[in-house]
């Protein structure tokens, strides 16, 4: 039946004035949890303050959003509620990042500062850039969150749950600016003692599809390299995978396969293994990202800064004679 076939008196526009932020956040959360009961929980209200408000927007759009099947089994949105709560999560995003701009207007420099990062960034460029930060800005509380999803760690900057992030370019659209920080050359590493480790130079990109790799499952950086190669017509022989740089090359170093491996995220004392001569591969850009409707406030401001003085004195030393970007390390 259309809808203008129904027996109910349509529903104009100025009914949706009647919906309110909680209504839409009641649709999420019953969309996350599956069941009042739990969304109430989850929002602090009554389960019947939840039903109340999801009757009212209901009501208010003229569609039935959740299907409730009764008993134990899990409630669901219908394709109208999933319609809305696509316009819904932006809208409550929306709210929860002003919330966020406002304390962070509040707290000025003895806030805290919500920054996303991942496990390369976090043991090689983390630790010197905090000892910067630190110093200029003493009194702000610095939480991390770690992630091996650049998309995770940008849903949170959305909402208003992070700050800042550390991203890979490019990334997906959305109400983002970015500054790019520096280029990651890929490297292929391999047990000290094979043969490979021997050569002089540049390793062939053909030749590495006849070889054992440790691969990736969730990091982007792996993806990234796999999607070029693959492009080239060049199939990896994946044996393992692994986003633990730890186990990665650990497992080079015992003798088990080769990793394409940003230089990043090469351990560079370790005797285990080599690192040869950067890929014909597109290097790894990394940038730190933020919400673009949001203020960044005087913290967020110096975090950036020191990042990117920071970061350019590793990309000097990367492509300088003698750094782990130009030539084999061992």
């Amino acid at each position: 039946m259309s809808i203008m076939e129904r027996d109910e008196p349509p529903v104009h526009r100025d009914g949706w004035l009647r919906i309110e932020l909680r209504h839409l956040a009641a649709l999420r959360a019953v969309a996350e949890e599956g069941a009042f009961g739990a969304a109430a929980a989850k929002l602090g209200y009554t389960q019947s303050a939840v039903s109340q408000q999801i009757a009212t927007l209901e009501r208010a759009v003229g569609e039935r959003l959740i299907d409730r099947p009764g008993g134990p089994r899990r409630v669901s949105l219908t394709e109208a509620g999933e319609v809305l709560l696509g316009h819904a999560e932006r809208v409550v995003a929306g709210m929860e990042a002003a919330w966020a701009d406002l304390q962070a207007l509040a707290a000025g420099d003895a806030g805290t500062l919500r920054v996303g990062t991942y496990q390369s960034v976090g043991s090689r460029i983390l630790p010197d850039l905090m000892r910067r930060f630190v110093a200029e800005r003493p009194g702000v509380e610095v939480q991390l969150t770690e992630s091996t999803s650049d998309q995770e760690l940008l849903d949170l900057v959305e909402r208003g749950e992070l700050d800042l992030t550390f991203t890979v370019l490019p990334i997906a659209d959305g109400p983002f600016e970015t500054v790019e920080l520096m280029s990651d050359a890929y490297l292929l590493t391999v047990p000290a003692g094979s043969a490979l480790a021997r050569m002089d130079g540049r390793p062939d990109l053909g030749a590495i599809g006849g070889l054992q790799i440790i691969g990736t499952r969730h990091c982007f950086a792996g993806a990234q390299a796999e999607r070029f190669l693959e492009g080239l017509g060049i199939e990896l022989n994946v044996v393992f995978r692994s986003d633990d740089n730890g186990t990665v090359q650990g497992l080079v170093g015992a003798g088990m396969a080769a990793a394409l491996m940003p230089a990043l995220a090469v351990e560079p004392n370790d005797e285990q293994i080599v690192a040869l001569a950067p890929l014909e591969l597109p290097p790894r850009r990394i940038a730190l990202a933020w919400h673009r409707h949001r203020a960044l406030s005087p913290a967020a401001r110096t975090f950036i800064d020191r990042a990117v003085e920071l970061c350019a004195s590793l990309d000097a030393e990367a492509t300088a004679p003698g750094g782990v970007g130009t030539i084999a390390s061992r």
